[in-house]
């Protein structure tokens, strides 16, 4: 009869069944609870009304009669149904759980079961832990304030739609109506139960006063030490109550404290049950019903003995107790947790050196993750629900980084080195306790048929076990074993049993001995979930939080920080099929808080990185050439007579001095910067990464991230641009700054495990583009800005001269001090610089932003010739006649304005070809593999290719910084400014009209007194030689998108251009003839420059004794020292 029962199993399933009516019912409290996640018709304040009435009337409502009050019902009756149904049938689930449990309690107290938590510890925990279940179920249900309105609802809405009640109404009505004095009707309940459910909670005497210790007795007894008996370190870890030893305190505290609340009878007449009562009590002042429910132990207690009589005592032993928890609890759990802090620390260290213990010492990692998460969960609940005492700082733990750590890193080693734990365990199994239990078995003098077949079953299951199958990594399943041993509990605990357990206690011993055992083997996920799951962290995000700001502020707990986001990953634990609504909300309070500490850990640690950067920065910049004019000094000086030095006036150290230290003790920053990026790197190796609710985390991530968002804002800083002053840091200065950065950066990797060239990489090439991957601005776009807006603006004013000579840029002799040295930002060391920190992205955008600039000049130009155009056309043709072209240069209007406006043009491009110069050795000097064919296919080029081929190798080409013969940036530029407006034959008269315009107009600069060329610059005071560059660009360029022969072209403008320079030179008695021999030189330039122009067709129509005798006079001011 006993067998058919079935009561191991019903345990199993109920227990499993009302955690999740449980964890719903919860669910429901908070929805209801929260105005964000209210139900609408909860809050609605038409509502109101039929909520106030339902709630007033309850359970007897008059559906008819009050009419006038649900009316609202009445009009949305499908929506308030659909609305409420879901939280109905939940309540029905808990009448459902209640008839169940009902039925199975008064069948075991009918079977008058045997408890002990030593003998049958399976059997009876799922017994107790059924209880505890049920009873925070009833609790919960009670502390929905809003349950009536919910089922009165749906009943009303059920009664207008089908005109009937719902058949379970009746009773779920009653059930509200009997939990509203919660405690009293629970013990009513209980009555009947009292001395199975007291014998239950009496076999916690021979655990719980054990475990309950404060930590002198912990560190008396040296607990969780391996080191303290190392000839015993080999010695499997085994106790008569194995599973009790990694039993959570908590658990027991819940049995006790709602055991003796349900049956509390024996308080009064059992030595034993007050005394475990009053050491339950001690132990705290709240004791979690589920996740972030509480149950204020002392207060229900209270107020459930003083509404029954003859418990007076018993509330005088509630207060005596409240008060000891007041003044002694605090500092008992702050000690515990402080000897387990260092006690987890040496555990880890022993296993991690020697693995191999983990097999013979599991058990010791099950104790202590045991014994750390009841204290974590001790000091959550009571954090959030701190009384008032004059020591709260006993209820804050800064420390609480490094217990959390060496937990994961515990659970993280039993993961690791599971095949370890595995192989020696199947041999423990095989090769002894299979052998103990047959022995066992065989002593036994009755052995009933069940339990002999079942008993059999283990020694050949156990037997069958070989390391071969850990070798072959094949799965184990010993759950069937453990249920039989469960279902032997249970037949043999009940009355008048035929094989009584309680008889052969050295059976239940070698059976809980086993049953550890197999778990080592197919199950230890389950068993750390078991023993360290701190979930419940998810429910006390503010405490959670808090606590990790108070370690983050320690410095000894930075290198603990990463336990509090691998936490995270447990949270995906706490959810029930029950209940699957809340799932995604979990998943978003998980990863908000992971991300969060993540995010906080990897700022922390950016910040050391980039403080260290900096440090090595400007040690870097004292040692740049720009520092080394006093030293030079000092050195010429050296041999004369010291001056003696002011009163007060401190010696400048050298660079280098800091590393001079004559004492061991000094601590500079630099050392404490260190000593911090150690600690919190440290940190970085708790996991590489970790999964939380399906995402994969990966801390080194969050930091990278970190960086390289600093890393953008630091070099953006570093090029100190002030648009207002227009002020700007070298390009070498920024250079070095940034080489001494990414040279610190590197030595991070020395640290951690991370891709620090793929962060230098990504954020540099961030800088090559107008904008960074957050929206903001750029070094490509600063410089871009500065030079446009402060060096060209200035030379298109001829205020700073392009000399060629030095390929640089110069600043004009003025009156007034310039604001920069141009040649400080323009010469080739700086624009290599430039070049270096652009690259090739950069420098396209700032020709991009050139081209802007010079086809709004084209523009203008464009619009002189149409203003001018019957004069030009006239001129075109009359070119050799002297007499009618000086008549038609009087009508000419703009000359001087369009060679500026050519100047304008030309500074740009020959700023452009600097840079470009510049761009090409820094790509020869990175990949020379790759320019060799790239300036090979350029060359390969010839002028009969296709003229889109030959644009996509310049293009090519261009990129590279390699000059071409067409600029294909200025092709595209000047193709972007046709218009349907006009013909490609109308815009190419207006070319070739924009050259004649240029070549009569060249006389006039004769008139500039800065026309002056200069010898030592190799070219003009006002920039007119960059008219060539000008030229000869544009040109090529405006015939290649209007497919015309640019040679041809050319070749009329030097013609016209010869012929009106003659001209000036026939002008003897007029003033322009001051700067001819200058003006002569730059027709010079301009075929010297030219791809298409030649000496020879120079010669043919400008004779070169003219450019000589021109050379002669320019050069003949200066001074030629020979030898």
């Amino acid at each position: 009869m006993d067998y058919q029962q079935k009561l191991a199993e019903k345990l199993t399933i109920l227990i499993e069944r009302g955690t999740g009516v449980l964890i719903r019912m919860n669910y429901i409290k908070k929805t209801c609870g929260d105005p964000k996640l209210r139900p609408s018709f909860l809050t609605e304040k038409a509502m109101e009304p039929a909520i106030k009435y339902i709630n007033k009337k309850f359970p007897n409502i008059d559906f008819r009669g009050s009419i006038q009050h649900l009316t609202n019902i009445q009009r949305q009756k499908s929506e308030v149904l659909a609305a409420t149904s879901s939280y109905y049938d939940s309540f029905l689930d808990v009448i459902e759980f209640r008839d169940h449990v009902y039925e199975l309690l008064n069948t075991i107290d009918a079977c008058q079961c045997f408890f002990n938590i030593v003998v049958n510890f399976d059997f009876t925990k799922n017994y107790l832990d059924l209880i505890s279940i049920y009873t925070s179920v009833i609790i919960t249900l009670s502390r929905i304030d809003d349950k009536k309105a919910l089922v009165g609802m749906f009943n009303c809405a059920h009664e207008m739609t089908n005109g009937s009640s719902d058949p379970s109404y009746p009773r779920l009505s009653q059930m509200f109506v009997e939990y509203e004095h919660t405690w009293k009707k629970l013990t009513e309940e209980f009555g009947p139960h009292t001395r199975s459910v007291t014998t239950a909670v009496l076999s916690l005497k021979l655990v719980y006063p054990r475990r309950n210790l404060p930590a002198e007795k912990w560190r008396g007894a040296q607990l969780l030490s391996l080191l303290s008996a190392p000839a015993t370190m080999l010695d499997p870890a085994c106790s008569d109550t194995m599973a009790c030893e990694y039993l959570s305190m908590e658990v027991m505290e819940r049995w006790i404290i709602i055991g003796f609340l349900l049956c509390h009878s024996s308080l009064n007449t059992n030595q034993d049950s007050q005394d475990l009562w009053k050491m339950a009590l001690r132990s705290g002042l709240y004791l979690t019903l589920t996740r972030d429910e509480v149950l204020n132990i002392h207060k229900v207690s209270e107020d459930l003995f003083d509404s029954i009589k003859g418990y007076s005592k018993r509330i005088a032993d509630i207060k005596e107790c409240r008060e000891h928890v007041i003044v002694n609890s605090g500092a008992m759990h702050r000690e515990r947790r402080h000897y387990l802090r260092g006690a987890m620390k040496e555990l880890f260290k022993v296993l991690d050196d020697e693995p191999g213990l983990l097999g013979p010492k599991a058990l010791f990692v099950f104790m202590a993750l045991t014994f750390a998460r009841d204290e974590v969960l001790w000091l959550v609940r009571h954090s959030e629900n701190m009384p008032k005492i004059k020591t709260p700082e006993d209820y804050i733990d800064n420390q609480m980084a490094e217990l959390l750590f060496y937990m994961e890193k515990l659970r993280g080693l039993m993961r690791k080195y599971n095949h370890i734990v595995q192989r020696y365990h199947v041999q423990y199994l095989s090769q002894f306790d299979a052998l103990v239990l047959n022995d066992t078995i065989q002593n036994m003098y009755v052995c009933p048929e069940e339990e002999s077949v079942l008993m059999s079953s283990f020694v050949s299951t156990l037997s069958a076990l070989s390391v071969k199958q850990v070798d072959n990594k094949e799965d184990f399943d010993l759950r069937p074993l453990r249920l039989d041993w469960l279902r032997l509990q249970a037949y043999t605990s009940v009355n008048k049993a035929p094989l009584p357990l309680k008889d052969y206690p050295d059976l239940a011993k070698v059976m809980n001995l086993i049953q550890f055992h197999t778990r080592m083997v197919d199950s230890v996920e389950e068993l750390l979930q078991e023993t360290s799951d701190v979930s419940i962290l998810c429910f006390y995000p503010r405490v959670f939080e808090k606590m990790f700001t108070q370690s983050s502020e320690e410095v000894t707990m930075k290198p603990y920080l990463m336990s509090f986001p691998s936490v995270c990953s447990h949270f995906s634990q706490c959810g029930h099929a029950l209940c699957p609504e809340e799932m995604d909300a979990l998943e978003k309070k998980g990863l908000r808080l992971c991300v969060t500490f993540l995010e906080q850990i990897a700022k922390q640690t950016s910040n050391v990185v980039l403080e260290i950067c900096a440090e090595q920065c400007n040690l870097n910049d004292q040692l740049l050439p720009k520092h080394c004019a006093e030293t030079i000094s000092a050195a010429r000086h050296r041999k004369q007579k010291k001056p003696v030095p002011k009163k007060g006036e401190v010696q400048k150290e050298k660079p280098g001095a800091e590393s001079l230290r004559k004492d061991r003790t000094v601590y500079t920053n630099v050392d404490k910067l260190h000593l911090m990026l150690t600690e919190l790197c440290s940190s970085y190796s708790l996991s590489s990464d970790f999964i939380v609710f399906d995402h994969n985390v990966v801390p080194t991530e969050f930091l990278l991230s970190h960086l390289e968002t600093r890393l953008s804002e630091i070099i953006v800083r570093m090029a100190n641009y002030n648009q207002s002053t227009q002020e700007i840091a070298r390009p070498s200065d920024l250079l070095a700054g940034i080489r001494a950065y990414v040279a610190g950066l590197h030595s991070l990797s020395s640290y951690i495990n991370v891709d620090v060239t793929r962060l230098v990489k990504s954020v540099l090439l961030q800088q090559t583009q107008p904008l960074d991957s957050r929206g903001g601005q750029t070094i490509t776009t600063l410089y871009t800005n500065w030079f446009l807006e402060s060096l060209l603006r200035q030379a298109s004013n001829s205020l700073i001269v392009h000399c060629p000579t030095m390929h640089c840029f110069v600043n004009q002799t003025t009156d007034n001090e310039p604001s920069f040295r141009a040649e400080e930002f323009s010469d080739v060391a700086e624009l290599r610089a430039l070049a270096e920190l652009i690259g090739p992205y950069g420098v396209k955008f700032l020709s991009e932003n050139l081209m802007w600039h010079i086809t709004s000049q084209v523009s203008e130009l464009k619009k002189m010739v149409i203003e001018n155009m019957d004069v030009l056309v006239q001129m075109r043709s009359s070119f050799d006649k002297p007499e009618e072209m000086a008549n038609l240069k009087k009508r000419l209007t703009g000359g001087e304005n369009v060679l500026k406006r050519m100047t304008i043009i030309g500074v740009i491009l020959s700023f452009r070809s600097m840079a470009q110069d510049c761009l090409k050795d820094i790509l020869r000097k990175h990949c020379p593999y790759l320019m060799g064919p790239i300036t090979s296919l350029r060359d390969f080029i010839t002028s009969e290719s296709d003229i889109k081929v030959t644009l996509s190798v310049y293009e090519l080409a261009s990129a590279a910084g390699l000059v071409c013969n067409i600029d294909p940036a200025l092709v595209t530029a000047i193709s972007s400014m046709q218009t349907d407006n006009m013909s490609m034959d109308e815009e190419h008269r207006l070319s070739c009209l924009l050259l004649v315009y240029i070549a009569v107009s060249l006389p006039t600069l004769a008139l500039d007194n800065n026309s002056t060329y200069t010898r030592e610059h190799g070219g003009h005071n006002n920039n007119i030689h960059c008219i060539a560059t000008a030229i000869n660009q544009l040109a090529a360029a405006m015939f290649t998108v209007q497919k015309k022969n640019i040679e041809h072209e050319l070749k009329e403008f030097l013609l016209m251009a010869s012929s009106t320079l003659l001209q000036l030179g026939q002008n003897i008695e007029r003033v322009e003839v001051k700067n001819r021999e200058s003006i002569y030189l730059l027709l010079h330039m301009i075929v010297e420059e030219s791809s298409f122009l030649s000496q020879d067709m120079l010669e043919s129509c400008f004779p070169y004794v003219l450019l000589r005798n021109a050379y002669r006079e320019v050069y003949r001011s200066f001074i030629v020292t020979l030898g």
